[in-house]
């Protein structure tokens, strides 16, 4: 038998081999046409003959204090933007110049969302013609944070990332896109051997600055005087790189902006009014940059300098002379670590003290189950390491846990339940992908409204203030989203998935052992097939990963922002209408389905005559035709380039048992009715009026013979049908302090009423959450409540589309 061998192509040795008993296959080059006769060859070809982005450079930094030199791998800045500015893929959708985007003809509500939208990009441009006209912008977004490559070694890695504003936001968090290059590895020691805590700190951000500033040293002439770029489409313009993005998270943003620790690193307020909900105006830069021109005077005097300044002395920071920067109006909100991983963690723990642990999680293992939530089976309050995907899926039912609860001390819990219900909003409108006028000034009333209400948190013993940086800087929020767009233009999430392509990966490609210059090698071999593999495609099929992605799928049943896609196939043949009516609890699956074809025929027939109609139809089957989900994709009503934005799937499946891969073993799965949106005929985009909520029993067809013939329908007749059970409609407010709409089951004659419906008619699932009541009902489960308890809330926070639809 052959014996398969891996070897890691970046220390020389073939990356693949075949060798049965250590020899090679004879003739394999020939027989196979190859090119080459192992890896070696392989790897030479790459590096000499197939183009790619640019080369790594390595240089060394000396630290003088530590007495120790550290390696810098880089890449040529402007080489790597114009690679992004000149790549083909991208040619059809660059963005050349800042626009102004209204949602009405007087031009009053702004609209924002891509970078070019915001006001940084327009006031910058008009800087430009001022100076020279003709200038096409390339805004440059630097992120840099640093990444774990092992759990028990303890190494690190500290890349650099960079992507251009002109590039969609759509494609650059996309990691497939190739919309972001490694621009480099910054150096990752400690400086142990500092002993002074403060010296070692304040020579770790001085040996920072200057790597970053040597990078993007570049960037000071070229965003000044404009470079020559050919885009990908042949057309040359003189181009302006010009930095304009730093996306980090807080940690970061203190190094970049050479602040203190606990200090605002955006405006200029004092660390013990950081709670107060007051936000002021940017940092002022010149007395910024007055004291750091003293920096050739005398130490001391250029520190006192500095401390008076309310900076660090920190010698040429990499911002200090890049033209038309501020970097205190350049650091960008961070979702992933100022929300989830920041304020949500905040406000979990408050609400556990507050309430206990015991009754929280209790709630949390009887939600029931929905498409797109987690289930917490064991509750909230014993997790650990809790990851920002993990608390955006708190987030999702945070609300349901405590809109019911009583405090210990029998105090109100009004202002609680208003406190979380606005940091949800907050939450949910800053992540809005297309923002106007009216959208920001939702966002500011919800944190206000938060800051209205925190002082529970106080009152009950839980907080004795709120200086928390994070806090504070969301106010900063609005004003940052107006500069540079939605914060999808910047997320920190994008970095974080970054890391697996450019540091983890890229690490284990190697034999760990002075691993950058193996990674640096790997990645250029790696990008160099990725293109050229995308090159072969294009030559092959004449199309591109960008033409491909952006074409909108065919949906099987479709409105003008929904599509519904059923299987080919059901999910079950021939089920006779008494297990329907036993097993998936359509009772009066006979009867709903004779007025449904009784109003299909005649649409003029209401309450007593149709039940007549009805009771006159004669149904031939005895059995149907079942399926067991549904799936919706719906596309936003803001999003320009018609993707689908979201997808979603609905249940409606009976109880079942599932046999293990070997048939030794079997496990009970509960049965699954989801509860779903339906459009009652004058459903909008946004809000709740013209739907109902209802739960669906079951999905069925019938064939378009079997309507014609049976019942003599000559109309078109909807391919699929599902039988639901209804809730009350929805009220006409919501709630005055959760703002969450109530439903209950809705009756009939003694009976749930029921319904078949078009399954054309369902927009969505939506998710309830039960009215526990003070204390939860034990008997009740996650698989049981939606039978067992009668009255829910409405939940808005399963994702942005839910939120935009039922807030």
């Amino acid at each position: 038998m052959a014996n398969y061998s891996m070897y890691s192509g970046a220390t020389g040795k073939p990356s693949w081999a075949l060798l049965p008993h250590g020899t090679w296959i004879d003739k394999v080059r020939e027989r196979l046409g190859l090119s080459y006769s192992n890896s070696n060859e392989l790897n030479q070809i790459i590096d000499e003959h197939l183009p790619g982005r640019p080369r790594f450079q390595r240089k060394e930094v000396v630290v003088e204090a530590a007495g120790e030199a550290f390696e810098l791998y880089y890449r040529d800045i402007i080489q790597c933007i114009r690679s992004l500015f000149g790549d083909p893929e991208f040619a059809p959708v660059l963005v050349f110049a800042p626009e102004r985007h209204y949602t009405d003809d007087d031009e009053v509500n702004r609209e924002y969302s891509e970078m070019h939208t915001g006001t940084w990009w327009w006031s910058t441009q008009i800087k430009l013609e001022d100076e020279r006209e003709g200038a096409t912008i390339i805004p440059v977004i630097i992120s840099t944070d640093k990444t774990q490559l092992t759990l028990f070694r303890n190494k690190t890695a500290y890349p650099i990332y960079l992507t251009i504003g002109n590039i969609p936001k759509d494609i650059r968090r996309k990691p497939s896109r190739r919309a972001q290059i490694l621009l480099g590895y910054l150096p990752t020691t400690r400086l142990s051997q500092i002993t002074s805590v403060t010296s070692r700190r304040r020579t770790l951000a001085n040996l920072f600055h200057t790597c970053m500033s040597f990078v993007l040293a570049p960037l000071k002439t070229a965003g000044v005087d404009g470079l020559a770029m050919m885009s990908g489409d042949g057309v040359v313009r003189r181009c302006h790189p010009i930095f304009a993005i730093f996306a980090g998270d807080y940690p970061e943003q203190i190094l970049v902006s050479c602040l203190k620790n606990g200090e605002c690193p955006t405006c200029p307020i004092p660390h013990d009014e950081l709670g107060s909900g007051t936000i002021l105006g940017p940092r002022a830069l010149l007395p910024i940059i007055d004291a750091l021109d003293a920096m050739d005077d005398d130490p001391s005097e250029f520190t006192r300098a500095c401390l008076d300044a309310g900076i660090k002395p920190i010698y040429h920071p990499f911002w200090y002379d890049l033209p038309y920067v501020n970097i205190y109006q350049s650091i960008t909100p961070d979702v992933l670590h100022q929300l989830y991983q920041g304020l949500v963690k905040h406000l979990v723990a408050w609400l556990i003290s507050a309430f206990g642990a015991n009754e929280i999680d209790a709630r949390c293992r009887r939600m029931p189950p929905n498409h797109g939530t987690r289930l917490f089976t064991k509750g909230i309050s014993t997790l650990s390491r809790v990851s920002g995907q993990e608390h955006r899926d708190m987030c999702r039912v945070l609300l349901g846990l405590i809109v019911d609860l009583r405090l210990p001390n029998g105090a109100s819990t009004v202002r609680l339940v208003r406190a979380v219900r606005s940091m949800l909003d907050f939450f949910y409108l800053a992540q809005y992908k297309v923002h106007t006028k009216r959208t920001l000034s939702d966002m500011d009333e919800a944190l206000s409204n938060f800051h209205t209400n925190k002082s529970v948190f106080i009152d009950l013993g839980i907080r004795t203030q709120f200086n928390l940086p994070k806090l504070h800087n969301v106010g900063h929020y609005k004003q940052l989203i107006m500069r540079f767009g939605t914060t999808d233009n910047y997320s920190t999430q994008t970095t974080e998935r970054l890391h697996i392509d450019f540091a983890k990966e890229a690490y284990e490609a190697t034999n760990h052992k002075e691993e950058f210059a193996q990674m640096t090698i790997w990645l250029e071999r790696l990008e160099k097939m990725t293109s050229h593999a995308a090159y072969i495609k294009w030559r092959l099929t004449g199309t591109s990963q960008l033409s491909n992605t952006t074409q909108a799928s065919t949906p099987s049943l479709s409105s003008s922002s929904l599509s519904i896609q059923m299987t080919r196939n059901p999910s079950a043949r021939g089920v006779e209408l008494d297990d329907i009516a036993l097993n998936y609890g359509a009772e009066d699956i006979r009867n709903a389905l004779a007025i449904f074809i009784a109003k299909w025929k005649n649409t003029s027939l209401h309450g007593a005559r149709l039940d007549v109609a009805a009771a006159s139809i004669n149904l031939p089957m005895r059995s149907l035709s079942v399926f067991h989900k549904i799936r919706f994709s719906a596309s936003d009503q803001y999003d320009v380039h018609g993707e689908y934005s979201f997808t979603d799937v609905a249940h409606a499946k009976p109880a079942s048992t599932s046999v293990s891969l070997q048939g030794r073993t079997t496990r009970a799965v509960s049965a699954r009715f989801d509860t779903v949106l339906v459009d009652r005929g004058d459903g909008g985009i946004i809000g709740v009026k013209g739907y109902q909520v209802a739960q669906i029993r079951t999905i069925f067809l019938l064939s378009d013979s079997t309507c014609r013939d049976t019942f003599g329908l000559d109309t078109e007749w909807p391919s699929h049908l599902a039988y639901v059970e209804w809730f009350s409609p929805f009220s006409r407010t919501p709630h005055q302090d959760h703002f969450m709409y109530k439903v209950s089951r809705e009756y009939r004659h003694g009976s749930r009423h029921a319904s078949v419906i078009p399954v054309q008619n369902i927009k969505r699932s939506v998710m309830l959450f039960p009215k526990f009541g003070p204390v939860v009902d034990r008997s009740w489960t996650s698989d049981n409540v939606l039978e067992e308890c009668e009255t829910f809330y409405v939940n808005p926070f399963v994702d942005e589309h839910s939120y935009r639809t039922i807030k």
